[in-house]
């Protein structure tokens, strides 16, 4: 390859970044007449960011998992296109239904909105669907849901978004930043309440934080047994962690560090050719049965 061929295909790979900026990446923003543009620069790739609603202590908003899983899409897209679609606060949180705020729809309504959703964002053009979850209690629905994928033939293949790539280096940061013990979790704690600080701190009121506890209470004990009572059992308070310890240099930093994470998921997801072939091979195969 020449130089100037090289300068050439580098100049053309930026103003088609550039020109994909114009658009906008949200699907409720976008207008008709530029669908067909926001597909072809998407490669049919859409986010489906997933939160709920449901109290995070006392200080944090309702919204906490929602704003935190949107600002990683919005800000995911600006380096590397996709669609995202609108708020989508329809997970798992009956563990919150004790509190004030929680909004908690009946388990089937839950499964067939989530089915229902990918079912119309593709007969909308979109062949990948990334999810990407931002609540601890959606795991286990997400992980069953994705497997039940292969349940039926469709035209589309969605894909869940799961960090498991170690990083000694932004660990190294986070530890100098962090100002509590986050390896016994966090719901509202020093984590999540840095994020929504970093984001959207005109919403969080960390002067209320420690206004109620958010220490394990372990009022059950049962090794080698799971009970859905488990979370309360331990947080009553729908709270686990300090809050108060949080500061917007770390919630940058976690922000930064997922929205990187999120941006290559999307170069892969758009370059992968192989995810779709294998599923119709797959369920071609099924049907000989």
């Amino acid at each position: 390859m020449t130089k100037k061929l090289f300068l050439l295909l580098i100049m053309l790979a930026g103003l088609s970044f550039a020109h994909a900026q114009q658009l906008p990446a949200r699907w409720d923003e976008l207008v008709a007449s530029d669908w067909g543009r926001a597909l072809k620069l998407s490669d049919s790739t859409c986010i489906l960011p997933i939160g709920v609603l449901e109290k995070h202590g006392p200080h944090a908003p309702m919204g906490t998992d929602l704003i935190r899983v949107r600002e990683y899409a919005a800000r995911a897209t600006k380096k590397e296109y996709a669609v995202v679609f609108p708020d989508y606060f329809y997970g798992q949180i009956n563990e919150a239904r004790h509190q004030p705020g929680a909004f908690a729809l009946p388990e089937r309504v839950v499964w067939d909105l989530l089915e229902a959703t990918c079912d119309e964002i593709a007969r909308n053009g979109f062949k990948k669907i990334l999810i990407v979850n931002g609540h601890g209690g959606n795991p286990e629905l997400l992980h069953y849901f994705m497997q039940t994928r292969l349940e039926k033939r469709r035209n589309y293949a969605v894909f869940l978004y799961e960090p498991r790539i170690d990083d000694p280096d932004f660990d190294k940061k986070f530890a100098q930043l962090s100002k509590g013990d986050l390896t016994k979790g966090d719901h509202a704690g020093e984590m999540e309440t840095s994020e929504v600080l970093y984001v959207r701190p005109e919403l969080v009121k960390l002067d209320s934080a420690k206004n109620e506890s958010g220490v394990k209470q372990n009022r059950l004990s049962l090794p080698n047994i799971y009970t859905p009572i488990w979370w309360y059992a331990g947080y009553p308070n729908h709270y686990d962690g300090d809050g108060s310890k949080s500061t917007k240099e770390l919630g940058k930093l976690e922000v930064d560090h997922v929205v990187t994470g999120i941006a290559e998921a999307l170069r892969i997801i758009k370059a992968d050719q192989q995810t779709l072939k294998l599923q119709k091979e797959f369920f071609d195969r099924v049907k000989e049965q």
